[in-house]
């Protein structure tokens, strides 16, 4: 970045954050806001509210409360992201994108280890950050994909059943209200999905991990909302190679499991595997080995029942193969049979893309940072990260578009998989936000 790039995001930040004011009552709360999100934006080593105060000059108990106490609409906040990404980085219908794909919806989770017992959610549960059994919280969350351009655009947290749902004391404690109630965490994404598409947001496919794909309640829910997915799916997702004349208790007649179905099923036995290259941004270059068919699901989704009905359609199974690791990946989607298998392939593989969203939103923005005890706190904190993230994603695909142009090339300045450098905005002190 040159100094005069790094000098123009300053006002490009005060005009980005002036469209949040619908968001506030009073200018002080909104200063506030500022002045936090300039905080998440700076090089403080730790972005929680203490440190970020100090270098903002403002009172710890102050910006606190902000978090807190002060009246602001967070959830506005949050559908006024939306729509700006909605207004100015979707394609609109009928607009060919850049890479052939459109909008992908990425549904994924990530977790927080926490050491005490007062955050709102903690236990002990599977923390993908340390792949084992820790204290922790887990967050659901919604981000979009468009080319080059990524950010997150819905966030919430995961409310364990019981040790929190049933314990409606522990939630008034920290502050969680009663219509807060445990959902699994494949609803809180449809739910996101709904509140994006309510907003104007249109995906031209979702895609997510293998957790959410091997529920099928979630995969009969997004057809209902007339989406395209293409989905990790566990290998003992049942399914049938080859539609069954009957129902019957007879394993001839049974679902597969999908791994006995790419193996042994009619589809697939001789299919000859096929070769994909394909780049990620924080893994690199892969080549995958590739076999697909048509297969029908189950209807009711009791994955080990053994008379469950079949769909009425048929559904794309996909098995791939990384040819340098051996490692397997079984794929379902609800695409047309015509789709073109390369396609479905790079929108599984989309899903790479949060990766990096969320590695930049820990390491730069301070995602898991928070340090309190209010559930309001927390999810104004993820709020407020998304805003910031919006603002970098922005400014990079700004300066990426410039030095494109300057190299004279049509997309992107640098190869598939490059990392770049993020904008920072403010430096500490903070003071001179109040000016």
């Amino acid at each position: 970045m040159t100094a005069e790039e790094v000098a123009a995001l300053g006002p490009a930040f005060t005009r980005f954050v002036a469209a949040f004011w619908p968001c506030f009552l009073t200018r002080p709360t909104f200063k506030h806001f500022e002045g936090y999100c300039r905080g998440l934006l700076s090089d403080l080593a730790r972005k929680s509210v203490e440190p970020i105060a100090l270098a903002m000059g403002a009172a710890v108990r102050t910006l606190q409360e902000f978090l807190t106490h002060h009246c602001w609409d967070q959830s506005r906040m949050r559908d006024e992201l939306q729509r700006r990404v909605c207004r100015e980085h979707v394609p609109a219908p009928g607009q060919t994108p850049l890479d052939g794909l459109g909008a992908i919806g990425i549904i994924d989770e990530t977790s927080v280890a926490k050491k005490g017992d007062k955050t709102p959610g903690v236990q002990r549960q599977h923390c993908g950050a340390s792949g084992k059994i820790d204290n922790c919280i887990v967050t659901v969350h919604l981000a979009v994909s468009c080319g080059d351009f990524r950010t997150m655009l819905d966030s919430e947290l995961y409310l364990p059943e019981q040790t929190w749902h049933a314990d409606r004391d522990r939630c008034r404690a920290a502050h969680i209200p009663d219509q807060i109630v445990y959902r699994p965490k494949w609803q809180i994404a449809i739910d996101q999905v709904k509140r994006a598409l309510g907003n104007g947001l249109r995906f031209d496919w979702v895609t997510f991990d293998e957790d959410y794909g091997s529920k099928p309640q979630f995969l009969y829910e997004l057809d209902a909302l007339g989406l395209l997915y293409v989905g990790e799916v566990r290998a003992d997702l049942r399914c049938w190679p080859s539609f069954p004349p009957y129902c019957s208790y007879q394993a001839p007649f049974a679902a597969k499991r999908a791994d006995n179905a790419v193996s042994w099923g009619k589809p697939f036995k001789g299919q000859k595997w096929k070769r994909f290259k394909l780049s990620g941004q924080s893994l690199g270059p892969q080549t995958w080995e590739v076999r697909a068919a048509q297969v029908w699901l189950q209807k009711d989704g009791r994955t080990n029942h053994p008379r469950c009905r079949p769909t009425e359609r048929t559904y794309w199974l996909i098995v791939a193969r990384n040819v340098e690791t051996g490692e397997v990946k079984y794929f379902v989607s609800n695409a047309p049979p015509k789709t073109s298998l390369k396609t479905l392939l790079r929108v599984a593989f989309s899903r790479w893309g949060i990766e990096h969203v969320f590695r930049v939103a820990k390491s730069e923005v301070g995602l898991d940072h928070f340090e309190g005890r209010s559930y309001l706190g927390l999810i104004r904190h993820m709020t407020l990260c998304q805003v910031v993230m919006l603002f970098l994603a922005e400014q990079t695909t700004r300066l990426r578009g410039e030095k494109s142009q300057a190299l004279g090339t049509d997309h992107g300045a640098d190869g598939p998989g490059a990392q770049r450098d993020l904008p920072r905005v403010a430096a500490t002190p903070l003071q001179g936000l109040w000016d």
